[in-house]
């Protein structure tokens, strides 16, 4: 580590380190790093979020409250001055230095995880989560990119349902064991 911090030409090598931020203030931060000129990477992920009037998908960071930023040592401790940025993450002493091949890591999962979106199977129960029928369950007969058919056995009938309305059906046991 003497070296890092003895090595002027070490100091001025641009790396990957990582700023811890104000909580759900990572796209603000994001956005003002960006706006300074600073290579930043906020891996994110597409989750479903429940409302009491409907389901919809939202982008949430996969690290809460962390974002990555390449640049130099010197220009590091500078953008500890910027709205939202909390501090810089330390390891043995020193700011947390991360690999390029470990955010390429993030980015490769992060790909792999968006080419296996929810899937949904046949005769599988789902829970409508909006709508005049919020909180009635249908077993699944058809499904196609956007909709699916669910056969709601209580009303003795099927209704076409936008894939993003539905949620998988809790197991009455799913509660007792946590």
């Amino acid at each position: 580590m003497s070296d890092y911090k003895t090595n002027p030409l070490l100091n001025r090598k641009r790396q990957w380190y990582v700023l811890y931020t104000t909580p759900r203030a990572e796209k603000q931060v994001e956005q003002i790093l960006l706006d300074a000129g600073v290579e930043t990477y906020l891996p994110v992920h597409v989750c479903p979020r429940k409302w009491s009037d409907r389901v919809k998908m939202v982008e949430l960071p996969l690290f809460s409250s962390y974002i990555f930023v390449k640049t130099t040592d010197p220009e590091l401790r500078k953008l500890l001055y910027l709205k939202g940025v909390v501090r810089i993450v330390f390891h043995a002493g020193a700011p947390a230095v991360i690999r390029d091949r470990e955010i390429n890591a993030i980015r490769t999962f992060l790909d792999k995880a968006r080419e296996k979106e929810l899937i949904h199977e046949l005769g599988e129960e789902l829970q409508i989560a909006c709508g005049p029928l919020k909180d009635i369950a249908g077993k699944v007969k058809k499904i196609n990119k956007t909709h699916l058919i669910l056969y709601i056995e209580q009303l003795g009938c099927s209704v076409c349902v936008a894939l993003n309305q539905v949620v998988k059906k809790a197991s009455p046991l799913s509660g007792a064991n946590s």
